[in-house]
């Protein structure tokens, strides 16, 4: 399917005579040359795309121009140079009317400061956006009750959100974008305002809801292991432009250039990197349906302890052992019983690493990874798992470094930022 979100080589520049500034940039002027000049290059040949249902995050520190991309997409700011296409349609040749009928009918947002109207109450704020485009009282607050419902806060509609704490009124903020039933939802920072604790709480709650509605979502955070967790594909974004664009692991392992390097140097690898990232395709697969002489014969060439077997499917149907092998072809049977399922640990492809040491300690057999159908794709010997930690560990040195220039907002953690001074704002 097309993208939903297309963007090819954006700029916005702020100031008089802008489009010099775009033809200065192409030359290979740098933002502070533009500067000099009185103008400000928030942008600069940005293109990226979004795909149908995809999370895509948008990283950058203080002064990237992450929140004027944002608002280039949603209509709020034309570009200086390039084009911007919502669902095959230029946005920056649209009028003004078809302008804020696709930010009406297919674009929601959620801001960082929960922007809801303390007068109204928790149900009326969640059912806004359904009153400005028109929908009658009825519908709106049966769409509204539904989403509420959706983040948890059933039964709040009738409280005013200074009876809410922080979280609970993030919650209406994403049940207000989710009533208005749009396919495209952009957040601003929507969780940087919030404790640790409760922004996690937040993530966890849009991971699951990204499972069940599969929105196209563009997310803006400044917080690295925010983006690493949640983010389908990041955008990494430094002084206007777009360094990399990749999923947690090509970042994580392919970084683009030292900038980048230097930024996930003291990411939590094992939190980020999951089952499918260091799974191995073992030797051999045994078949249900086969022998134990086929199975001594693969043993025999392999040099495996163990076999997994697959019913017709594909999905594993039990982890088979060198001792069940013998002593089935000593008996002369023509059938395999393999270990019981005690034995033989299925996970997710999609699990954390840190989440695999227990289910390896507790079993001597290679953990197997499933797709999300139940599917066999691969197993993880403990041996390949302690490697991964230890790869994990050193790529999380206990003595943090900025990698950031002067002004950047580091905050990689989510609970600590480390400002380095320098005169200046980010340009929005």
């Amino acid at each position: 399917m097309p993208p939903v979100i297309s963007a090819e080589g954006l700029y916005k520049v702020f100031g008089r005579r802008p489009a010099r500034g775009v033809e200065a940039l192409r030359r290979g002027s740098t933002r502070d040359d533009l500067r000099e000049d009185g103008l400000t290059a928030a942008v600069i040949d940005a293109s990226f795309s979004v795909d149908p249902g995809e999370m895509f995050v948008v990283m950058g520190l203080s002064g990237s121009g992450k929140s004027t991309l944002i608002r280039m997409v949603n209509g709020l700011l034309p570009a200086t140079a390039g084009t911007l296409d919502i669902g095959g349609q230029n946005l920056f040749s649209m009028s003004p009317a078809k302008v804020r009928e696709v930010r009406r009918k297919r674009i929601s947002m959620v801001f960082q400061h929960f922007a809801l109207l303390p007068h109204r109450t928790v149900g009326e704020n969640a059912a806004y956006g359904l009153e400005i485009s028109g929908l009658n009282r009825s519908d709106r607050e049966q769409k509204a009750s539904t989403a509420l419902e959706m983040v948890g806060l059933k039964g709040w509609e009738g409280y005013k959100p200074s009876a809410l704490s922080g979280g609970m009124q993030q919650r209406v903020g994403l049940a207000r974008a989710l009533a208005a039933g749009t396919d495209i939802l952009l957040m601003d920072e929507a969780f940087s305002a919030l404790d640790p604790l409760i922004r996690r709480d937040m993530q966890d709650q849009l991971i699951e809801l990204q499972q069940r509605l599969e929105k196209t979502i563009l997310f803006i955070t400044h917080d690295l292991n925010e983006a690493m967790r949640i983010g389908d594909r990041i955008a990494m974004m430094r002084d206007g432009r777009i360094v990399q664009i990749g999923t947690s692991e090509e970042i994580l392992n392919e970084p683009a250039n030292d900038y980048v390097a230097k930024f996930i140097q003291d990411v939590d690898r094992s939190r980020v990197l999951t089952a499918s990232a260091i799974m191995e395709q073992p030797p051999e697969v045994l078949g249900s349906g086969q022998g134990p002489r086929t199975a001594h014969k693969l043993l025999r060439e392999t040099q495996n302890s163990w076999l997994v077997v697959l019913h017709r499917d594909h999905t594993p149907a039990g982890m088979l052992l060198e001792d069940d092998v013998a002593e089935a072809v000593q008996a002369g049977r023509s059938d395999l019983p393999w270990s019981p399922p005690h034995e033989m640990h299925v996970v997710r492809h999609d699990t954390p690493i840190a989440d695999l040491f227990a289910p390896s300690a507790q079993h001597r057999n290679p953990l197997v990874v499933v797709d999300d159908d139940g599917k066999f794709l691969g197993v993880v010997p403990r041996v390949t798992l302690l490697t991964a930690a230890g790869v994990a560990h050193e790529g999380s040195p206990s003595s943090p470094s900025s990698p950031g220039a002067p002004g950047d907002t580091v905050s990689a953690t989510g609970s600590s930022t480390v400002t380095i001074d320098q005169e200046g704002s980010e340009a929005r």
